[in-house]
């Protein structure tokens, strides 16, 4: 063999030898971070990751002349520089709340809770009749602002009369963070009887979507909190217990997911510190209470795309290439430890279907047709609330159903304010509780 050929040789199996040091070192340093639950925004397993290496390095080199023993301190100098990024932030560490809003004056209400949320106020917006019950929103997330789509249907509501309220529960959009280890289910429905009573304009009627939607079915299995509304209506509900949380089983039809394009825009996920926290957070081999990044670091780090996949799975496949833009940059706000950390806990609750059983609020349950929920956790809402008078199924539509694309708006527009009216639905009610198991069937 050539002596060029032997040193090519030679030299890539140094350079593979390298790059197999280097692939250890980030590996254990990955292991330590989740060890240490990133402790001290990760320096601490930056730095026993680099005194590993060094010790490693010295003992290679033992036997080598001066400055051949230098060669092994390379791969610990490489992966000391790539495994740095995940300990420097790249954006701010205090809270940026969002600008705001031009076309709604935000309001800051203390609750009774502690926490302090932001208010909207839609007043009837009409020349007609005024219903003289509050309509209040919870959206979904949880621990999300309110997009720009969602204010946009809740002045649409307003325009037929009602008197609006939206709040974005604590930590999300503009409302105040609260310490990680207070977001609890628990706390979200406490916070809406607060809220309900700093309004102080007797019962609501309320609608919850999506997260929103389990806070809701909770509230009406509360008979204390249940008390203060007047009608509910819970649309593509989550799961609203432990139990119901883990039930594995089908989704709607298609949704958009895999087949939308990319979302424009900048993803935290695409720099190594943000990819590391949320990634492993996700795998649950980091606490939502993490020492790598703080609350309001991550909460202004994560962007709109980063829920790329979630926004296309919320739109029927057929919408794929039409998915509206749902919110601005500017207004998008979304805490994914605190939402990590919630939705556990309804993980970790008990079952509350014999309390939903003795619930009496009229409710009506909304369903689309490619839903991106578990078709059970809407089904056992059915199942155990009596006081459920309706449900309407709404084709078209995926998980967002009120998404400002053809007459989708004015259609759920029309079913909820049939259902606050107790008029007539404008759609079938269906499935019915004898249905549950034939519209599971049909969703196979």
């Amino acid at each position: 063999m050539p002596t060029s050929a032997i040193r090519l040789v030679r030299f890539t199996g140094r350079l593979l030898l390298a790059l197999a040091a280097v692939t250890m070192l980030v590996v254990v340093f990955l292991a330590l971070i989740a060890l240490t639950d990133g402790a001290g925004s990760g320096f601490a397993a930056w730095l026993s990751t680099l005194g590993v290496g060094a010790v490693l390095a010295m003992w290679l080199g033992r036997r080598r002349t001066w400055p051949a023993r230098l060669v092994p301190f390379l791969p610990v100098i490489v992966a000391a520089a790539l495994t740095a990024s995940v300990c420097i932030p790249t954006v701010p560490t205090a809270r940026r709340y969002p600008p705001a809003l031009p076309f709604v004056t935000t309001q800051h209400w203390s609750l009774s809770t502690g926490s302090r949320v932001a208010v909207y106020h839609y007043p009837p917006a009409n020349p007609g009749p005024r219903h003289p019950i509050p309509f209040v929103y919870l959206n979904g997330g949880p621990v999300r602002g309110i997009s720009v789509l969602d204010h946009r249907f809740l002045q649409l509501l307003a325009r037929q009369g009602y008197d609006v309220y939206a709040y974005e529960q604590a930590g999300g959009g503009r409302s105040d963070l609260l310490p990680m280890s207070q977001y609890t289910i628990s706390r979200s429905v406490r916070d809406l009887a607060a809220f309900v009573d700093r309004l102080n304009k007797g019962k609501i009627d309320i609608l919850g979507f999506s997260s929103g939607g389990s806070v809701l079915t909770r509230a009406l299995a509360d008979p204390g909190v249940a008390a203060r509304l007047h009608r509910a209506i819970i649309a593509e509900p989550g799961p609203m217990d432990g139990p119901t949380a883990h039930i594995a089983g089908h989704k709607g039809r298609k949704s958009a997911r895999g087949l939308a394009p990319a979302m424009p825009g900048p993803r935290s996920t695409h720099v190594p510190r943000y990819a590391v926290a949320f990634g492993l957070m996700r795998l649950g081999l980091l606490t939502p209470d993490t020492g790598l990044i703080g609350q309001a670091e991550g909460d202004n780090a994560f962007t709109a795309a980063d829920l790329d996949s979630d926004t296309a799975s919320a739109y029927c496949a057929r919408d794929a290439h039409r998915i509206p833009a749902e919110d601005t940059a500017r207004n998008f706000s979304f805490s994914p430890a605190a939402s990590l950390r919630i939705q556990q806990t309804v993980k970790d609750s008990p079952s509350i279907a014999s309390k939903l059983r003795r619930s009496r609020t009229p409710a009506m349950l909304m369903i689309a047709e490619c839903s991106s929920q578990i078709r059970h956790w809407e089904t056992t809402v059915l199942a155990n609330d009596p006081a459920i008078q309706r449900t309407q199924y709404m084709p078209g539509v995926g998980h967002h159903m009120w998404n400002g694309l053809d007459d989708n708006n004015d259609r759920a527009v029309a079913v909820i304010t049939a259902f606050l009216q107790d008029k007539p639905a404008p759609q079938p009610n269906y499935p019915t509780r004898d249905e549950i198991p034939a519209f599971l069937r049909d969703q196979k």
